[in-house]
Parts: C-alpha cells; structure tokens; sequence
C-alpha cells in the first residue's frame, strides 16, 4: 500500500513537469520555424558596395547590416576585379560560390580559390591583395562579425589640383 501511495505521488507531482516540457518543445518548435530564413538566389538585394574604391563590386546582405556591425552577405566581383593592397579590421569567414578568388597576402604567393573553398580571413594587420580572375565573376559568401571595412595601405594618389 505504502508503495502505491508513493508512486502515486511520484506520478502526480511528475505529471505536470512532463506536460509542461512537452508544451515548451511545441513551443520551442514553433520559436525555431518562426526564424527560419530562405533567401532564393533571384531574391538577393544587390547594391554598390563602394563605387569609388571598389567599381562593379556588389553586396548583398542576407542577416545583419555589413555597413553597421555582424553580418551575413554575399559579394559579387566582375571578372578581372583587383583591390589593391588592403586590410579589414575583423576577421571574416569566406566561401566561394562561383568563379576563381584570388588573394595575394603580402610577401607570399597568391592562393586561388574556387567554388566550394573556405578561408578565414584575419582581421587587423593581415595585408593582402584580392582580385576574381577574367574568366568569370566571382560570387562570394562572407561572414564578419564586426562591420566590414576596406582599409587601403596605401591610399591611391589624389590628381593635382588645377591652378
């Protein structure tokens, strides 16, 4: 009897936790459907990313706000786009898309990268040249946590003034 009544117990007291759980899994079910994100690729918002230091280059964000902090985007280079020697101040994960990426780190050889391929680009002092080879555009994935940024090393020569 004594053992009964125990368990009997233990499956009233037992019983709403397990209801309970099983409500928060619904709604926790819900919760992740609710934040699903699907981007087909003739929804990306293409615009300019910087038509005076970087002509042709597109950008288009999928999560976040590559101007203003974290983000998600792809990028777009027309072939044969080259940036001069540059850095960034975070650090950005990459994956190729389509094309052939080109970086050159500074005193090294260039790595060519094609559709499929993953880097992790350092941020800070880490200068490089980028380019996307002429036989084709370059689509991109990339992933900063930290705005992104083209900081030149050095910057292009300003034309003289005319008197």
């Amino acid at each position: 009897m004594r053992v009964r009544n125990f368990l009997t117990l233990l499956i009233a007291l037992a019983a709403p936790a397990v209801l309970l759980g099983q409500a928060k899994g619904k709604s926790s079910a819900k919760t992740a459907a609710s934040r699903l994100v699907v981007v087909p690729p003739g929804d990306l918002k293409w615009a300019d990313l910087d038509t005076s230091r970087a002509p042709g280059v597109k950008v288009a964000d999928v999560w976040g706000n590559h101007a203003k902090g974290a983000f998600g985007a792809f990028f777009k280079f027309p072939a044969g786009f080259a940036a001069p020697l540059h850095t960034h101040t975070s650090d950005m994960k990459v994956v190729i898309v389509s094309g052939t990426f080109i970086q050159a780190p500074e005193g090294k050889p260039e790595f060519r990268l094609g559709p499929g391929s993953y880097f992790l680009q350092p941020g800070g002092n880490y200068r490089h040249t980028t380019s996307c080879d002429p036989a084709a555009e370059c689509v991109f994935f990339v992933e900063g946590k930290g705005k992104f940024d083209l900081k030149l090393v050095q910057p292009p020569a300003t034309a003289p003034a005319k008197k």
